[in-house]
């Protein structure tokens, strides 16, 4: 038996090693989407649930520890949000480099950022659905996953028009609308391919994570 406590430290080590890289990441990102961004207020706003996400992991860690897939893919939401409060998502630099190289007409780095809203989502409510078992049967997983992330990307379109309505001047950088009025519909639609897309190239995956987590952990 002796392997097998190795092998328990072994990953316990490891995933102690991933904990710390996942904690530097963050906040080195925050560190540097907090120097000097175009604006405060719009920044406070826009990184504002990516804050609110560690907050949430941190309180959950011990109780109801997530898969790595989740927590890879929450960073990577965060770090999204991050660049564009520090610059504001009409002003990226990767958003004008894609618009110039490919003739476009405006910087589409928020709608990378919707994209995501829908990805991440998906997986993180597919996780919680299966974990807590709410539905008697899998073969609608698919429907309320898709439901909830449209309903989560329908209350963020609110709002960002409550807070843009309270940011006066500020709301057209927060918004990052740049005149294209079927922003918001568009907004909701990439949202809705994030998740579809998301429970097609992750299901499988999710699942072999989801069979290795500690029984406490659901």
């Amino acid at each position: 038996m002796c392997w097998l406590c190795e092998s328990v430290k072994t990953e316990a080590r490891s995933l102690t090693t991933l904990n710390y890289l996942w904690l530097g990441v963050y906040l080195a990102v925050l560190a540097w989407s907090a120097w000097k961004p175009h604006d405060y207020p719009t920044w406070w706003l826009e990184v504002l649930p990516a804050m609110a996400a560690l907050v949430l992991l941190a309180v959950t860690r011990g109780h109801f520890p997530l898969t790595p897939l989740l927590y890879f893919l929450v960073l990577v939401h965060a770090v999204i949000l991050m660049v564009g409060g520090h610059y504001t998502y009409a002003e990226v630099p990767l958003g004008d480099w894609v618009r110039d190289w490919s003739g476009g007409e405006r910087n589409n780095y928020d709608k990378l950022g919707h994209l995501a809203q829908g990805f991440v989502p998906a997986i993180a409510a597919r996780e919680i659905l299966i974990r807590l078992d709410v539905l008697n049967k899998r073969g609608w997983l698919w429907l309320f996953v898709v439901s909830i992330c449209l309903a989560f990307s329908a209350f963020y379109e609110l709002l960002e028009w409550w807070a843009a309505a309270l940011a006066g001047e500020g709301a057209d950088s927060f918004l990052g609308t740049q005149g294209y009025v079927w922003d918001t519909q568009s907004d909701m639609f990439l949202a809705l391919l994030g998740a579809i897309a998301a429970l097609l190239m992750l299901s499988r995956a999710h699942d072999r994570q989801l069979a290795r987590l500690p029984a406490s952990g659901g």
